[in-house]
């Protein structure tokens, strides 16, 4: 968090003139010295969090206001209205009953508007998805899936393959991941990035086209049958003035016109981005949370209790961009079973994320199977469904998954014979990628859980916090 860093760099600059009188002390006279300032420069940040902490409990404001950059406000353009047109289109899916939005609803945060664990889709609309339906917001600074920190900007480095990164990756020590500096995490070479919950598109307009063809879901069938819809659409006018009466005569480049429109339109709609919660209002200065969210929100940010903010980062950006409440990599969590999807009925299958069976590519990396992205915590308490296969339907369970997992797994996972079936959603092969290691999974059965019932309420209430819309009063809270 930033406060850390300013009181361990302000202790850091009265030491060094301490220092540059010493140079010519000892080796163990400057060692004692260069110890004697680390610790005067950790004391410094643990009182300076400490009165942060008295500050914010007390007055419920944040102690030091930002601003925030938020993306521009401009009229859309005419590839993102046309964009919008499909984005709302129920004839181009087979049954003629799907858009994009019925999906992706822009009054759910655009997500599923049901409480139903995965989507209903197909050629007649019973047909089940595999995987709970993620919401489209926050998606334009998703970094494109990388195993390690993203390079592919640096033009003076080589391409890798995601082979050979998994490769270096092995060589690597992974740092634990905790609230307090998850900026160590940040380079840890575990994959990250890319859409869907396996990371296997890596921009807008290929995301788009996945549910569009997948015959569970739009089922719209082939390209083809796609471009004789579009040339047939109310809005087959805006292709011709963008791209002239000849993008009729190609299918293939139609349907990628179409797809990169709707991806246009989800870049410059402010609605899928507004950044406008009473948490970004506290993070400026113009709100305060009320107890029970501060609570929460210390409670999200103790690397002893929550450590929800080691992965789902809450800090602005150094150059002032929104936190976006996730830090993009990947984990095997081992959440349950869920038996409300068809699949799961055939005790064989197994949804493995990063492993198959939606993308092969990094099926041989087996110490990944099991891993899916840390998804953004905003809007969150608008959601239907939690975790890839939408086995929890309440934010009370998800509390209760992560404080009692380890601590009390009997009432987490079923009991077969007086055996606890831990991890049951993950072959016994492959158990050994879920995370026991970062807070609140670092505990043993037995032991008490990191999060209190009251602490998880809190965490719940700061949650709410985070849903988009918050209105704050035209006059700042005053100072006390």
């Amino acid at each position: 968090m930033q406060r850390f860093g300013n009181a361990i760099f302000c202790a850091w600059l009265g030491a060094m003139a301490l220092v540059g009188h010493s140079a010519q002390a000892s080796p163990s006279a400057t060692d004692a010295l260069a110890s004697t300032t680390q610790a005067a420069a950790n004391q410094a940040a643990a009182d300076q969090v400490a009165a942060d902490q008295a500050y914010e409990r007390r007055t419920g404001m944040n102690p030091h206001p930002v601003v925030l950059q938020r993306p521009a406000v401009a009229p859309l353009s005419a590839m993102a209205e046309l964009g919008r047109a499909i984005f709302f289109d129920k004839t181009l899916s087979g049954s003629g009953q799907l858009s994009c939005a019925s999906c992706h609803d822009p009054n759910h945060a655009y997500g599923l508007p049901s409480d139903a664990s995965v989507a209903l889709g197909g050629p007649t609309g019973v047909s089940q998805g595999a995987r709970a339906v993620p919401s489209l917001m926050y998606l334009e600074r998703q970094p494109p899936f990388s195993i390690g920190p993203d390079s592919s900007a640096d033009s003076d480095t080589a391409p890798v393959s995601l082979t050979q990164q998994a490769g270096q990756a092995t060589t690597v020590a992974r740092q634990d991941k905790t609230a307090t500096a998850p900026q160590q995490a940040a380079q840890n070479l575990v994959p990250q990035g890319g859409l869907f919950w396996d990371g296997r598109v890596n921009t807008l307009q290929d995301q788009a086209g996945g549910p569009l063809f997948n015959p569970v879901e739009m089922d719209a069938g082939s390209v083809p049958v796609v471009a004789k819809k579009l040339a047939q659409a109310p809005y087959a006018g805006a292709f011709r003035q963008l791209f002239g009466a000849s993008i009729f005569s190609n299918d293939h480049l139609l349907v990628s016109e179409a797809l990169f429109a709707v991806a246009r339109y989800q870049i410059e709609a402010p609605s899928f981005h507004p950044y406008n919660s009473q948490f970004d209002a506290w993070l400026e200065g113009k709100a305060a949370l009320s107890p029970q969210a501060m609570r929460g929100y210390l409670a999200f940010n103790d690397p002893h209790k929550g450590n929800c903010a080691a992965c789902h980062l809450d800090q602005p950006t150094a150059d002032g961009l929104p936190p976006l409440f996730t830090d993009h990599q990947y984990e095997a969590l081992g959440v349950p079973r869920n038996p409300a999807i068809a699949a799961n009925a055939d005790a064989q299958y197994f949804d493995l994320g990063l492993c198959g069976p939606f993308r092969s590519d990094l099926k041989s990396q087996t110490q990944y199977c099991g891993m899916f992205v840390t998804p953004s915590l905003r809007n969150v308490a608008l959601r239907h469904a939690f975790f890839h296969n939408g086995v929890y339907h309440h934010l009370r369970e998800v509390l209760d998954f992560y404080a009692l997992r380890d601590t009390q797994p009997e009432k987490i996972y079923p009991v077969r014979h007086g055996i606890v079936q831990k991890f049951n959603d993950v072959p016994a092969k492959y158990r050994e990628n879920v995370d026991v290691v970062d807070a609140p999974f670092n505990r043993q059965a037995g032991q008490p859980p990191a999060l209190s019932a009251a602490d998880r309420q809190d965490i719940i209430a700061f949650l709410r916090t985070l849903t988009d819309g918050y209105a704050p009063s035209k006059a700042a809270p005053p100072l006390p």
